[in-house]
């Protein structure tokens, strides 16, 4: 193998798909429109109990699999909260070359949409790393912690972490074509400001049927964890509960696409 294509495998893994192709979809957004944005709502368009899985292909070659789920907290908080779980594997055929097995837990206020803590376990290859964010909103600040050497650096305003951002997301009213959002974002102890640009509306078919989907597109202003060379693409469900439903970012070599693939159900009416 050589190592350029070495390279392709580690651009496609880390951590396979679905986290990551969203880890560019963050922050708290300011759409570039007159109409006002309302409120986003948690319970409208997740709830604990909600769990998908995606396939991953890379240039059509099965690689791996990720499961995204919200679960209730294990212990009650004081005030409300979710547990943003999602986990990626690479399939036996990849990890002949590159064993991946990740896992991000993000702990949300359901009521601001923000996160409070982040906790990255990723196992790559030969690499073994462990990344927490604490995040302090009241003090502007966060405290990243990477293989047990701690770090405070100071954020934006509703600063968000890579999984938190799809959920805020999710929770928007509307994504109207034609429209833009500016977001934050924290990533590997750096500040970040990310567009992303509400394109069209397409069909998009999968073993639960053919639904209406919204088209964004994520300009990526760094190359992020997921190693990507170009913009990512992802596909949400046009009602209430923006549900990704396919994900597609370019590589080093070729694309690599995400496509749901089971947990799908008919949401109930909002």
């Amino acid at each position: 193998m050589t190592g350029r294509t070495r390279d392709s495998w580690h651009g496609l893994c880390p951590p396979v798909a679905v986290s990551i192709l969203l880890a560019t979809l963050v922050g708290p957004c300011v759409l570039a429109r007159s109409e006002p944005l309302s409120t986003p709502t948690a319970s409208q368009s997740f709830a604990p109990g909600e769990r998908y899985i995606y396939s991953i292909s890379w240039l059509g070659i099965p690689a791996g699999a990720a499961v995204m789920q919200v679960t209730d907290m294990p212990v009650p908080p004081r005030r409300p909260l979710m547990r943003l779980l999602t986990t990626a594997r690479s399939n036996a055929f990849v990890s002949i070359f590159y064993p991946v097995d990740n896992r991000i837990e993000s702990i949300l206020d359901v009521e601001t949409l923000t996160p409070q803590r982040m906790v990255f376990r990723r196992r790559e290859g030969r690499r073994e790393n462990d990344f927490s964010y604490t995040f302090r909103h009241a003090e502007g600040e966060v405290v990243a912690v990477k293989d047990g050497v701690a770090e405070t650096i100071a954020i934006p305003p509703g600063t968000q972490d890579a999984i938190s951002c799809l959920y805020y997301l999710r929770s928007l009213p509307s994504l109207v074509p034609g429209s833009s959002l500016v977001m934050n974002v924290h990533h590997d102890k750096k500040n970040y400001k990310l567009q992303v640009k509400v394109e069209e509306l397409e069909r998009v078919e999968g073993p639960w049927g053919s639904v209406e989907a919204v088209r964004v597109l994520a300009v990526m202003p760094f190359r992020g964890i997921f190693m990507n060379e170009g913009n990512i693409r992802v596909w949400l469900t046009n009602d209430i509960h923006h549900i990704p439903v396919m994900m597609k970012a370019k590589v080093m070599i070729g694309s690599v696409v995400a496509r749901l693939v089971d947990g799908w159900r008919t949401p109930p009416a909002p």
